[in-house]
Protein backbone atom coordinates (compact mmCIF):
# COMPACT_ATOMS: atom_id res chain seq x y z
CA UNK A 1 0.00 0.00 0.00
CA UNK A 2 1.27 3.31 -0.99
CA UNK A 3 2.21 6.47 1.08
CA UNK A 4 0.27 9.54 1.46
CA UNK A 5 1.87 11.88 0.48
CA UNK A 6 3.51 15.12 2.18
CA UNK A 7 1.73 17.92 0.22
CA UNK A 8 -1.55 16.73 1.28
CA UNK A 9 -1.39 17.91 5.12
CA UNK A 10 -1.98 21.49 6.34
CA UNK A 11 0.73 23.16 9.15
CA UNK A 12 -1.66 21.81 11.71
CA UNK A 13 -1.69 18.79 10.97
CA UNK A 14 2.03 18.78 10.59
CA UNK A 15 2.37 20.54 13.88
CA UNK A 16 0.33 17.72 15.75
CA UNK A 17 2.34 14.94 13.83
CA UNK A 18 5.50 16.56 14.99
CA UNK A 19 4.64 17.00 18.38
CA UNK A 20 3.70 13.76 18.82
CA UNK A 21 7.04 12.30 17.92
CA UNK A 22 8.46 14.94 20.42
CA UNK A 23 9.77 17.36 18.10
CA UNK A 24 11.12 21.00 19.17
CA UNK A 25 8.52 23.76 17.58
CA UNK A 26 10.80 25.22 15.01
CA UNK A 27 11.27 21.95 13.28
CA UNK A 28 7.38 22.66 11.52
CA UNK A 29 8.87 26.14 9.71
CA UNK A 30 12.23 24.15 8.58
CA UNK A 31 10.20 21.04 7.41
CA UNK A 32 7.46 23.72 5.21
CA UNK A 33 10.05 25.91 4.04
CA UNK A 34 11.93 22.55 2.51
CA UNK A 35 8.82 21.46 1.13
CA UNK A 36 7.30 24.66 -0.70
CA UNK A 37 10.08 27.61 -0.36
CA UNK A 38 12.96 25.15 -1.60
CA UNK A 39 10.62 22.60 -3.35
CA UNK A 40 12.72 19.45 -2.00
CA UNK A 41 12.82 16.41 -4.40
CA UNK A 42 13.78 13.85 -1.49
CA UNK A 43 13.93 13.62 1.78
CA UNK A 44 17.69 13.03 2.41
CA UNK A 45 17.61 16.94 0.43
CA UNK A 46 16.53 18.15 3.80
CA UNK A 47 20.04 18.88 5.28
CA UNK A 48 19.24 20.65 8.22
CA UNK A 49 16.96 18.19 9.32
CA UNK A 50 17.87 15.07 11.75
CA UNK A 51 18.86 12.08 9.76
CA UNK A 52 16.47 10.23 12.37
CA UNK A 53 13.42 12.27 11.16
CA UNK A 54 14.31 12.29 7.93
CA UNK A 55 14.34 8.66 7.79
CA UNK A 56 10.73 8.92 10.12
CA UNK A 57 9.13 11.24 7.82
CA UNK A 58 10.78 8.86 4.49
CA UNK A 59 8.78 5.72 6.17
CA UNK A 60 5.30 7.88 6.94
CA UNK A 61 4.86 9.93 4.02
CA UNK A 62 6.19 10.30 0.35
CA UNK A 63 7.45 13.22 -1.48
CA UNK A 64 6.23 12.69 -4.74
CA UNK A 65 6.64 14.54 -8.11
CA UNK A 66 3.91 14.11 -10.75
CA UNK A 67 5.25 12.65 -13.79
CA UNK A 68 5.98 15.11 -16.73
CA UNK A 69 4.40 13.14 -20.07
CA UNK A 70 4.91 15.39 -22.55
CA UNK A 71 5.05 19.10 -22.57
CA UNK A 72 3.80 21.65 -25.64
CA UNK A 73 5.37 25.65 -26.00
CA UNK A 74 3.31 27.80 -28.24
CA UNK A 75 4.51 30.61 -30.11
CA UNK A 76 2.93 32.75 -28.08
CA UNK A 77 4.64 31.22 -25.01
CA UNK A 78 1.81 28.92 -23.64
CA UNK A 79 2.96 25.86 -21.86
CA UNK A 80 1.20 22.71 -21.61
CA UNK A 81 1.63 20.18 -19.45
CA UNK A 82 0.56 16.76 -19.60
CA UNK A 83 0.89 14.96 -16.34
CA UNK A 84 0.81 11.23 -15.34
CA UNK A 85 -0.52 10.39 -11.69
CA UNK A 86 0.43 7.52 -9.59
CA UNK A 87 -2.27 5.39 -10.93
CA UNK A 88 -1.40 6.07 -14.35
CA UNK A 89 -4.26 8.54 -15.03
CA UNK A 90 -3.33 11.42 -17.26
CA UNK A 91 -4.34 15.34 -16.31
CA UNK A 92 -3.37 18.94 -17.87
CA UNK A 93 -2.12 21.98 -16.68
CA UNK A 94 -1.65 25.48 -18.81
CA UNK A 95 0.91 27.79 -17.49
CA UNK A 96 -0.36 30.92 -19.46
CA UNK A 97 2.54 34.07 -19.67
CA UNK A 98 1.71 37.99 -19.34
CA UNK A 99 0.41 39.66 -22.23
CA UNK A 100 -1.48 42.28 -22.79
CA UNK A 101 -5.38 41.71 -23.83
CA UNK A 102 -6.61 42.86 -27.11
CA UNK A 103 -9.15 45.28 -25.33
CA UNK A 104 -8.48 45.81 -21.44
CA UNK A 105 -5.84 46.18 -19.09
CA UNK A 106 -2.12 44.71 -19.68
CA UNK A 107 -1.65 42.39 -17.53
CA UNK A 108 1.52 41.46 -15.95
CA UNK A 109 0.55 37.66 -14.27
CA UNK A 110 1.93 34.30 -15.18
CA UNK A 111 -1.25 32.38 -15.11
CA UNK A 112 -1.03 28.55 -13.84
CA UNK A 113 -4.40 26.92 -15.47
CA UNK A 114 -5.06 24.03 -13.38
CA UNK A 115 -7.16 20.62 -12.80
CA UNK A 116 -9.27 19.11 -10.16
CA UNK A 117 -10.48 15.98 -11.29
CA UNK A 118 -9.50 13.25 -14.24
CA UNK A 119 -12.09 13.74 -16.56
CA UNK A 120 -15.35 15.32 -16.42
CA UNK A 121 -18.94 13.97 -15.60
CA UNK A 122 -20.47 17.42 -16.93
CA UNK A 123 -21.04 16.85 -20.23
CA UNK A 124 -20.71 20.60 -21.86
CA UNK A 125 -20.91 20.15 -25.55
CA UNK A 126 -17.61 22.16 -26.11
CA UNK A 127 -15.58 20.69 -24.06
CA UNK A 128 -12.62 18.03 -24.55
CA UNK A 129 -12.65 17.21 -20.72
CA UNK A 130 -15.51 15.10 -20.54
CA UNK A 131 -15.52 13.49 -24.47
CA UNK A 132 -14.46 10.20 -22.26
CA UNK A 133 -16.34 10.80 -19.08
CA UNK A 134 -15.32 10.92 -15.48
CA UNK A 135 -12.59 9.23 -13.50
CA UNK A 136 -12.28 10.49 -10.24
CA UNK A 137 -11.32 13.65 -8.43
CA UNK A 138 -7.91 14.46 -7.89
CA UNK A 139 -6.74 14.24 -4.24
CA UNK A 140 -5.05 17.64 -2.53
CA UNK A 141 -2.27 16.81 -2.98
CA UNK A 142 -2.25 16.28 -6.58
CA UNK A 143 -3.51 19.80 -6.92
CA UNK A 144 -1.30 21.23 -5.02
CA UNK A 145 1.50 19.15 -7.05
CA UNK A 146 0.88 20.95 -10.27
CA UNK A 147 1.72 24.13 -8.90
CA UNK A 148 4.86 22.69 -7.63
CA UNK A 149 5.54 20.68 -10.64
CA UNK A 150 5.71 23.17 -12.85
CA UNK A 151 8.00 25.50 -10.55
CA UNK A 152 10.42 22.83 -10.75
CA UNK A 153 10.17 22.70 -14.41
CA UNK A 154 10.82 26.40 -14.46
CA UNK A 155 13.63 25.96 -11.83
CA UNK A 156 15.38 23.28 -14.05
CA UNK A 157 14.80 25.58 -17.06
CA UNK A 158 16.57 28.26 -15.46
CA UNK A 159 19.34 26.36 -14.86
CA UNK A 160 19.70 25.32 -18.30
CA UNK A 161 19.39 28.51 -20.18
CA UNK A 162 21.30 31.18 -17.65
CA UNK A 163 19.62 34.03 -19.08
CA UNK A 164 16.78 33.42 -17.60
CA UNK A 165 17.69 33.11 -14.16
CA UNK A 166 16.98 35.74 -11.29
CA UNK A 167 19.16 36.43 -8.40
CA UNK A 168 16.77 34.42 -6.20
CA UNK A 169 17.20 31.27 -5.76
CA UNK A 170 13.72 30.49 -4.73
CA UNK A 171 12.16 32.49 -7.65
CA UNK A 172 8.62 31.45 -8.72
CA UNK A 173 7.09 31.44 -12.09
CA UNK A 174 3.27 31.01 -11.00
CA UNK A 175 1.92 34.44 -9.89
CA UNK A 176 -2.09 33.43 -10.35
CA UNK A 177 -3.88 30.38 -10.64
CA UNK A 178 -7.09 30.05 -12.23
CA UNK A 179 -8.80 26.38 -11.56
CA UNK A 180 -10.72 26.07 -14.88
CA UNK A 181 -8.47 23.07 -15.98
CA UNK A 182 -9.90 19.71 -16.22
CA UNK A 183 -12.89 18.27 -14.72
CA UNK A 184 -15.54 20.81 -12.71
CA UNK A 185 -13.60 22.40 -9.99
CA UNK A 186 -16.69 22.51 -7.40
CA UNK A 187 -17.93 19.22 -7.66
CA UNK A 188 -14.48 18.17 -5.91
CA UNK A 189 -15.09 21.30 -3.12
CA UNK A 190 -13.67 19.54 0.05
CA UNK A 191 -10.41 18.60 -1.85
CA UNK A 192 -10.24 21.79 -4.01
CA UNK A 193 -11.08 23.75 -1.06
CA UNK A 194 -7.95 22.49 1.42
CA UNK A 195 -5.48 22.41 -1.85
CA UNK A 196 -6.33 26.21 -2.32
CA UNK A 197 -4.87 26.84 1.49
CA UNK A 198 -1.94 24.87 1.47
CA UNK A 199 -1.61 26.81 -1.82
CA UNK A 200 -2.54 29.98 -0.24
CA UNK A 201 -1.28 29.91 3.07
CA UNK A 202 2.67 32.11 3.37
CA UNK A 203 4.10 28.55 4.65
CA UNK A 204 2.47 26.89 1.78
CA UNK A 205 2.26 28.28 -1.86
CA UNK A 206 2.23 31.91 -0.84
CA UNK A 207 -0.06 32.71 -3.66
CA UNK A 208 -2.85 35.50 -2.65
CA UNK A 209 -6.17 34.76 -2.17
CA UNK A 210 -7.54 37.38 -4.91
CA UNK A 211 -4.81 35.96 -7.52
CA UNK A 212 -6.65 32.74 -7.25
CA UNK A 213 -9.71 32.25 -9.37
CA UNK A 214 -12.50 28.99 -8.86
CA UNK A 215 -14.35 28.54 -12.11
CA UNK A 216 -17.63 27.00 -11.87
CA UNK A 217 -19.82 25.40 -14.74
CA UNK A 218 -22.76 26.65 -12.31
CA UNK A 219 -23.41 24.16 -9.12
CA UNK A 220 -25.29 26.15 -7.13
CA UNK A 221 -25.12 24.97 -4.09
CA UNK A 222 -21.62 24.95 -3.78
CA UNK A 223 -21.69 28.39 -4.81
CA UNK A 224 -23.84 29.00 -1.92
CA UNK A 225 -21.26 27.43 0.32
CA UNK A 226 -18.10 29.09 -1.34
CA UNK A 227 -19.94 32.61 -0.14
CA UNK A 228 -19.56 31.14 3.49
CA UNK A 229 -15.91 30.61 3.32
CA UNK A 230 -13.39 32.87 5.33
CA UNK A 231 -10.77 33.32 1.91
CA UNK A 232 -11.65 35.83 -0.44
CA UNK A 233 -10.70 33.89 -3.59
CA UNK A 234 -12.28 35.32 -6.57
CA UNK A 235 -15.43 33.69 -8.89
CA UNK A 236 -15.67 33.03 -12.47
CA UNK A 237 -18.92 31.81 -13.77
CA UNK A 238 -18.58 29.44 -17.01
CA UNK A 239 -21.33 31.24 -18.56
CA UNK A 240 -21.24 31.01 -22.41
CA UNK A 241 -25.17 31.69 -22.94
CA UNK A 242 -26.83 34.09 -21.02
CA UNK A 243 -30.38 32.81 -21.79
CA UNK A 244 -31.49 29.02 -20.82
CA UNK A 245 -31.91 28.10 -24.65
CA UNK A 246 -28.42 28.71 -25.19
CA UNK A 247 -26.59 26.93 -22.02
CA UNK A 248 -29.29 23.96 -22.39
CA UNK A 249 -27.65 23.76 -25.91
CA UNK A 250 -24.10 23.60 -24.85
CA UNK A 251 -23.98 23.03 -20.75
CA UNK A 252 -26.54 20.28 -19.45
CA UNK A 253 -26.01 21.29 -16.07
CA UNK A 254 -27.62 24.03 -16.59
CA UNK A 255 -31.22 21.89 -16.72
CA UNK A 256 -30.58 21.17 -13.11
CA UNK A 257 -29.34 24.69 -12.25
CA UNK A 258 -31.25 27.14 -14.60
CA UNK A 259 -30.26 30.46 -15.55
CA UNK A 260 -32.26 31.85 -12.75
CA UNK A 261 -30.77 29.86 -9.92
CA UNK A 262 -27.35 30.13 -10.91
CA UNK A 263 -27.93 34.40 -10.64
CA UNK A 264 -29.54 34.25 -7.75
CA UNK A 265 -26.63 32.40 -5.88
CA UNK A 266 -24.30 34.62 -8.09
CA UNK A 267 -26.24 37.67 -6.09
CA UNK A 268 -25.87 35.43 -2.91
CA UNK A 269 -22.14 35.40 -3.17
CA UNK A 270 -21.85 39.13 -4.23
CA UNK A 271 -23.80 40.07 -0.62
CA UNK A 272 -21.57 38.07 1.38
CA UNK A 273 -18.25 38.45 0.03
CA UNK A 274 -18.71 42.03 -2.26
CA UNK A 275 -15.87 41.00 -4.86
CA UNK A 276 -16.50 41.37 -8.46
CA UNK A 277 -17.50 38.07 -10.40
CA UNK A 278 -15.98 37.27 -13.56
CA UNK A 279 -18.77 35.36 -16.63
CA UNK A 280 -16.38 33.89 -18.83
CA UNK A 281 -18.06 33.65 -22.50
CA UNK A 282 -16.89 31.47 -25.08
CA UNK A 283 -17.50 32.97 -28.90
CA UNK A 284 -18.92 29.92 -30.90
CA UNK A 285 -20.20 30.93 -34.23
CA UNK A 286 -23.50 30.54 -34.96
CA UNK A 287 -24.42 29.58 -31.35
CA UNK A 288 -23.89 32.32 -28.91
CA UNK A 289 -22.03 34.98 -31.31
CA UNK A 290 -25.60 37.29 -32.48
CA UNK A 291 -26.24 40.78 -31.00
CA UNK A 292 -29.37 39.45 -29.20
CA UNK A 293 -26.70 37.06 -27.23
CA UNK A 294 -24.78 40.13 -26.31
CA UNK A 295 -27.82 42.07 -24.98
CA UNK A 296 -28.80 39.09 -23.02
CA UNK A 297 -25.42 39.20 -21.76
CA UNK A 298 -25.21 42.78 -21.17
CA UNK A 299 -28.95 42.27 -18.84
CA UNK A 300 -26.82 39.05 -17.00
CA UNK A 301 -23.64 41.22 -16.43
CA UNK A 302 -25.46 44.04 -14.99
CA UNK A 303 -27.80 42.85 -12.89
CA UNK A 304 -24.49 40.75 -11.02
CA UNK A 305 -22.22 43.93 -11.53
CA UNK A 306 -20.09 41.72 -12.96
CA UNK A 307 -17.10 41.50 -15.85
CA UNK A 308 -17.27 40.19 -18.94
CA UNK A 309 -14.13 37.14 -20.72
CA UNK A 310 -14.51 36.64 -23.74
CA UNK A 311 -13.18 33.91 -25.21
CA UNK A 312 -12.71 32.86 -28.88
CA UNK A 313 -12.93 29.83 -28.75
CA UNK A 314 -10.24 26.83 -29.43
CA UNK A 315 -11.33 23.92 -32.06
CA UNK A 316 -11.73 20.81 -30.60
CA UNK A 317 -10.92 17.76 -32.95
CA UNK A 318 -13.91 15.62 -33.39
CA UNK A 319 -16.75 18.86 -32.27
CA UNK A 320 -18.62 20.75 -34.58
CA UNK A 321 -18.19 24.45 -33.17
CA UNK A 322 -15.93 27.15 -34.56
CA UNK A 323 -15.01 30.52 -33.66
CA UNK A 324 -16.49 33.51 -35.46
CA UNK A 325 -14.81 35.80 -37.62
CA UNK A 326 -12.75 38.30 -35.83
CA UNK A 327 -15.49 40.93 -37.17
CA UNK A 328 -18.11 39.27 -35.13
CA UNK A 329 -16.22 39.03 -31.86
CA UNK A 330 -15.48 42.91 -32.07
CA UNK A 331 -18.83 43.69 -32.80
CA UNK A 332 -20.19 41.88 -29.82
CA UNK A 333 -17.67 43.02 -27.49
CA UNK A 334 -18.54 46.56 -28.26
CA UNK A 335 -22.37 45.72 -27.81
CA UNK A 336 -20.98 44.75 -24.46
CA UNK A 337 -18.92 47.97 -23.75
CA UNK A 338 -21.94 49.93 -25.24
CA UNK A 339 -24.07 48.48 -22.51
CA UNK A 340 -21.95 49.63 -19.81
CA UNK A 341 -20.13 46.18 -18.93
CA UNK A 342 -16.47 45.90 -18.29
CA UNK A 343 -15.37 43.43 -20.48
CA UNK A 344 -12.04 42.18 -22.06
CA UNK A 345 -11.99 39.81 -25.34
CA UNK A 346 -8.84 37.93 -24.75
CA UNK A 347 -6.17 37.14 -27.43
CA UNK A 348 -6.26 33.15 -28.30
CA UNK A 349 -3.61 31.89 -26.47
CA UNK A 350 -2.18 28.65 -27.73
CA UNK A 351 -4.27 27.80 -30.36
CA UNK A 352 -1.43 25.73 -31.81
CA UNK A 353 -0.68 23.38 -28.73
CA UNK A 354 -4.16 22.20 -28.14
CA UNK A 355 -4.51 24.06 -25.81
CA UNK A 356 -8.30 23.85 -24.86
CA UNK A 357 -9.12 21.62 -21.71
CA UNK A 358 -8.21 18.14 -21.90
CA UNK A 359 -6.82 18.35 -25.86
CA UNK A 360 -3.58 16.74 -24.97
CA UNK A 361 -5.25 14.38 -22.69
CA UNK A 362 -7.35 13.28 -25.05
CA UNK A 363 -4.83 12.61 -27.66
CA UNK A 364 -2.22 10.91 -25.58
CA UNK A 365 -4.88 8.49 -24.58
CA UNK A 366 -6.15 7.42 -27.57
CA UNK A 367 -2.61 7.31 -28.86
CA UNK A 368 -1.62 4.56 -25.82
CA UNK A 369 -5.26 2.75 -26.53
CA UNK A 370 -4.30 2.68 -30.34
CA UNK A 371 -0.73 1.62 -29.40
Amino acid sequence: MSLPDAHGLTRDEWRAALTAWGEPAYRLDQLLEWLYARRAPAWDAMSNLPRALRQRLSATWSLRSLELVTRQASGDATQKFLWRLTDGALIESVLIPASPALYGEASDRHTLCVSTQVGCAYGCRFCASGLEGWRRNLRPEEIVQQVLAVEQWHAARERHEPALATTDPRSRVVSNLVIMGMGEPLANYDHLLKALRILNAPWGGNIGARKITISTSGLVPQIRRLAGEPEQFRLAISLHGATDAVRDRLMPVNRKYPLRELVAACEHYLEHKGRVITLEYLLLEGVNDAPDHARALVQVAARLRAKVNLIPYNRVEGLPWQQPATSVQEAFYKLLVSGGIQATLRREKGADIDAACGQLRLRSERSETRS
